[in-house]
């Protein structure tokens, strides 16, 4: 998985010490419901799209960069899904991160879900009732977009 720049800075200068991230994670809809899935080439496992924001990268507009790099689809944020804590995360390659996560709700706008960079072996829409395995705070994710009340989701 290609890490941003300024990390591989910082990793010259801390190894693989635990670092502290921004991070965007969207659960994007189709016309039919179909939620947009990755299946990540560094653990093989399949996912949301998630990412990295670049400093000072906003949010909404990091997420929907993420979405088209990893895709090709062209995606709209709907609704601010939640704020949640993830981690610690060991990455094959021995670096530690936890993510502040910020996770979004967006519809696709166009384009046809393909592997568009090496971050993804595949990519795919899922029927809600027909997703693969995935890890646990993924599918929670997704389980909280589909019941989303209005009400963002973070700790109280």
């Amino acid at each position: 998985m290609a890490s941003p720049d300024f990390i591989l800075k910082l990793r010259e200068k801390i190894g693989h010490d635990p670092l502290w991230l921004p991070g965007v994670r969207g659960v994007v809809f189709d016309a039919e419901g179909r939620v947009l899935l990755g299946e990540r080439s560094d653990t093989g496992g399949w996912a949301l799209i998630t990412g990295i924001l670049d400093p000072g990268e906003e949010p909404g507009p990091g997420l929907v960069r993420e979405i088209f790099e990893e895709t090709a689809v062209v995606a709209k944020i709907e609704q601010l899904l939640g704020v949640v804590a993830v981690g610690p995360v060991t990455f094959p390659n021995g670096d530690v991160c936890d993510f502040l996560n910020i996770e979004f709700i967006a519809r696709h706008v166009s384009g046809t879900a393909r592997v568009n960079d090496d971050e993804s072996l595949a990519v795919g829409w899922f029927g809600v009732d027909e997703l693969p395995p995935l890890r646990p705070g993924h599918l929670a994710c997704i389980q909280r977009a589909i019941a989303f009340d209005g009400a963002p989701n973070f700790q109280r």
